[in-house]
């Protein structure tokens, strides 16, 4: 069989930017180059794309920016091209894309929409999936409808809030009682999330999260064990083992996910096997009802009171650095790394380019 051409997308214009590119790198040194030939696409924090050909190791921190091979470059809409145009004309075909972005701008359906209009078959949930998932206030109002648990929530726009911002104080602490975590309805790796102990700080959180949104969702607080499940696949996904946080922090937040060595994760989670059942059962429900392919984890909280399951987020695009999660729930089912990328490129393969 001839290689196959796949282009791997790191960086983007996000707050989760430094992540892609650690995430990146993991998927290069672990895809089986005997098998692909690759092409990378690097975009930097201010939406500029550029093929990069050199050392993988140059990805995190963003050294890659100052190699010699940067050579400016796109994929184009046009589906005659189905690929690459390069600053000097040239045209590169791809079989299939791997974005490997985190948050806005790469896991929202931006993206996604790009590759559809080009009919490029890529890894991961298309446009429409893509964008649901990213607006944890429209996942949560699609949960709600198909009988999903969750925490309580409400959503505003910073556009109704600025006419009257006490009324939503109020209603808030009324609905969701304190503590209240305050989220951007669209951001990844727990960006711009915060903790409200009393209405000053809930202003203030609120203040935090339109710095990253327009938008804000904010959550009732959960005791309990805060537990993530991998899920992959297109018509007929599976999911794989059930593991569970120890955050350093008094939540999962950015610090405590990438920079707090003391943060744990723990496979399998400390719950009774008929408990992962049901949670696994979940993911399935959620990842199908949000029209998920391909890949995505699916998060909970597990009630301390009364061991509740109840969903708390999908990502449609994990990390994949060398501490995340996603691929070592696969491992702990004995699925290699290099063998569950392998499955990503085919799961879009298996769809192609026509949506």
């Amino acid at each position: 069989m001839s290689k196959k051409t796949i282009a791997v997308l790191f960086g983007g214009a996000s707050s989760e930017h430094d992540v892609s590119t650690v995430s990146a790198k993991g998927i290069l040194s672990n895809i089986n180059k005997e098998k692909y030939n690759l092409v990378l696409i690097g975009i930097s924090k201010n939406g500029e794309w550029f093929l990069f050909d050199d050392d993988i190791n140059l990805l995190p921190n963003d050294e890659w920016l100052n190699s010699k091979s940067l050579k400016k470059a796109f994929i184009s809409p046009d589906t005659a091209v189905h690929g690459i145009v390069t600053e000097d004309g040239e045209q590169i075909y791809v079989d299939a894309v791997f974005p490997v972005l985190h948050g806005k701008n790469g896991e929202d359906g931006t993206v996604q929409g790009l590759l559809q209009l080009a009919q490029i078959p890529f890894v991961g949930c298309d446009a429409t999936s893509s964008g649901v998932c990213m607006d944890k206030g429209i996942t949560n109002a699609v949960l709600d409808a198909v009988g999903i648990k969750q925490a309580g929530w409400i959503s505003f726009s910073e556009y109704e809030y600025r006419k009257n911002p006490e009324a939503y104080i109020n209603s808030a602490i009324e609905k969701l009682s304190l503590p209240i975590f305050v989220k951007p309805a669209n951001a990844g790796s727990s960006v711009g999330i915060s903790k409200a102990a009393d209405a000053e700080e809930l202003k203030n959180g609120i203040e935090i999260a339109f710095k990253e949104d327009k938008k804000v969702v904010l959550e009732e607080f959960i005791e309990g064990n805060e537990v993530e499940c991998a899920v992959l696949g297109n018509e007929n996904p599976v999911a794989a083992e059930v593991g569970e946080v120890l955050a350093a922090a008094e939540f999962y937040d950015f610090d405590a996910k990438y920079n707090n060595p003391a943060s744990q994760t723990l496979i399998p989670a400390r719950l009774s096997e008929e408990k992962r059942n049901e949670i696994r059962e979940t993911a399935l429900k959620a990842y199908k009802a949000l029209g998920c392919e391909g890949l995505s984890r699916v998060d909970f909280f597990v009630r301390k009171d009364n061991g509740n399951v109840l969903l708390n987020e999908i990502n449609t695009i994990p990390g994949q650095t060398p501490i995340s999660m996603y691929p070592k729930l696969f491992e702990a089912v004995g699925v290699e790394y290099a063998e569950l990328i392998d499955r990503f490129i085919e799961l879009a393969l298996a769809r192609g380019g026509n949506f």
